[in-house]
């Protein structure tokens, strides 16, 4: 459901919006304020996905409002019977800058719009979730399952090869950074690898080894040598 949130000190127009946005979207939450001041708790308190705003209000101008907000993380569109503050909404990272009477059709596409920002940042959420966290060198790297080539031990020490030749050498043993990688595309092969299986090329049954992508050549040690041809289907 999308929470929404519309201030303006004239009623008629927030009944207006009202009607006006119900016409174009079926499952919405839409609470209503021509208090500004209001306005600032019930963003605190519903965690909105907009806010449509008025900029001319006596208590509080809608740049003030969102100004409260220093960490947005809901969208704006200036509802205003004023033409000059478009550059001002612009440089206020407003989703769009609808002039009263709000147009049907005009409102339409920018409800398209804050629909697309909505799932562009769901998506975000997602890829971000979905990375892989390893630290070393005094950063936190986020990798992506896709760019890791394999995972080779050295003692305590493992390195992470990538694609593109880049690699990460993190101060924990494979078991520890195996646990990162808890994904079926990622197995280990050896006691000193964890290989993508994405990446494998080639097995060579002869000496039992896997060629990856990049040409490097990775040994199988025997006991995993049936959980590998298992795992890659290849009885």
């Amino acid at each position: 459901m999308m929470k929404i949130i519309l201030i303006d000190d004239e009623k008629d127009a927030l009944e207006a919006l009202e009607w006006k946005i119900k016409r174009i979207i079926d499952n919405v939450q839409i609470t209503k304020s021509s208090s500004p001041i209001i306005g600032v708790d019930l963003v605190k308190e519903i965690q909105p996905d907009i806010v449509f705003l008025d900029i001319q209000m006596p208590e509080m101008d809608g740049f003030s409002f969102i100004d409260k907000f220093q960490d947005r993380n809901f969208e704006v569109i200036f509802t205003t019977a004023h033409d000059e503050y478009g550059i001002k909404a612009v440089k206020a990272k407003a989703l769009d800058y609808l002039l009263k009477p709000v147009d049907v059709d005009e409102l339409t596409l920018a409800i398209a719009k804050l629909k697309n920002e909505i799932n562009n940042k769901k998506n975000k959420e997602e890829e971000s979730l979905s990375k892989i966290n390893i630290q070393a060198d005094g950063k936190v790297y986020l990798l992506a399952k896709e760019e890791v080539l394999y995972l080779k031990s050295d003692k305590s020490y493992t390195t992470i090869h990538l694609t593109k030749g880049k690699k990460i050498i993190a101060t924990k043993t494979l078991k520890q950074i195996q646990k990162k990688f808890n994904a079926p595309e990622f197995l280990r092969v050896h006691n000193s690898y964890v290989v993508n299986l994405k990446h494998v090329i080639e097995y060579n049954k002869s000496f039992n080894e896997l060629k990856l992508k990049d040409n490097t050549i990775v040994a199988v040690s025997r006991s995993k040598k049936n959980e590998l041809i298992k795992t890659l289907n290849l009885e």
